[in-house]
């Protein structure tokens, strides 16, 4: 399988082709990888009973994997790179189904689902640089502060969807994004270990906060520094069709937390045991 720039981080997974069920289900074993409900996670083919999918994730372990399917694979790969928070994901969406029911979804379910398929995580230490993203300022935070971003910022796509998608990207392909602060010794330790140490901050983060979505930031993938060598061109990102201007928000309306990082600083502190024992 040949993977987009955006998924190199999931490579190694295809050193020897691509994971059999069998394979996945014994890296999920070594790395005692668990459900939210604390159940031992296994990847098995789908079967029909009258369980939703999150519940029986939750109870059994059970993650239904369709063989030869793309979408599902990723998503068994995103489960053993970001094992703490794919949990806390199943754990959120299995308490809410129980408190809500299945006739009302909500606006929490709605961003769980949207982040877990289309999530991309945007960890750095510069909060300004977020916050022209989250404005639309396209041209500044991808052109003028270019070295800055790269030396700030890590984009690290976490929905398998999107994963899926950029086997045959196009232009227009946007992701949720969500802003992780971090200190320059947790992003020093992203570089050196991998995304261990980002799983145990994004899942500090999903378990402190409600969310809606929209919460979470439009971002189009291929605007990512690396993503195509067609955006180290500065008109790249003169294209609205793809580089939108942002939309002018009624009075009194809320524009989500996509707008709080510089209200985050006070989460910005240095890497306490949890951290600095993952990898």
């Amino acid at each position: 399988m040949s993977l987009h720039p955006l998924s190199n981080f999931l490579q190694p997974w295809f050193t020897n082709g691509e994971p059999t069920l069998a394979q996945l289900n014994e890296a999920a074993r070594q790395r005692d990888v668990k459900s939210g409900g604390d159940m031992p996670l296994q990847f098995v083919l789908p079967v029909a009973d009258n369980l939703s999918y999150e519940e029986r994730i939750f109870r059994f372990g059970a993650v239904a994997t369709r063989e030869n399917n793309a979408h599902d694979l990723f998503n068994a790969l995103i489960w053993l790179t970001f094992p703490q928070t794919k949990a806390l994901l199943n754990r959120r969406h299995v308490l809410a189904l129980r408190e809500q029911g299945n006739t009302v979804r909500g606006p929490l379910r709605d961003a769980l689902t949207q982040f877990d398929e289309c999530g991309v995580i945007v960890a750095g230490t510069c909060p300004e640089l977020w916050e022209a993203i989250s404005a639309h300022r396209w041209h500044e935070a991808f052109v003028i502060q270019r070295k800055a971003l790269c030396r700030t910022t890590r984009f690290i796509v976490f929905g398998h969807a999107s994963h899926e998608a950029l086997m045959s990207p196009f232009n227009g392909l946007c992701g949720k994004a969500m802003f992780l602060p971090m200190t320059e010794v947790s992003l020093a330790t992203f570089d050196h270990v991998g995304n261990a140490v980002v799983d145990v901050l994004l899942a500090r983060r999903i378990t402190s906060a409600d969310f809606s979505p929209r919460d979470w930031q439009p971002l189009p993938l291929l605007g990512i520094p690396g993503a195509t060598a067609k955006n180290e061109a500065a008109e790249y990102y003169a294209d609205t069709r793809q580089f939108r201007p942002a939309r002018t928000m009624p009075a009194g309306s809320s524009p989500g937390s996509r707008w709080m990082p510089t209200q985050m600083r006070h989460l910005e502190e240095s890497p306490g045991p949890a951290e600095q024992d993952a990898g």
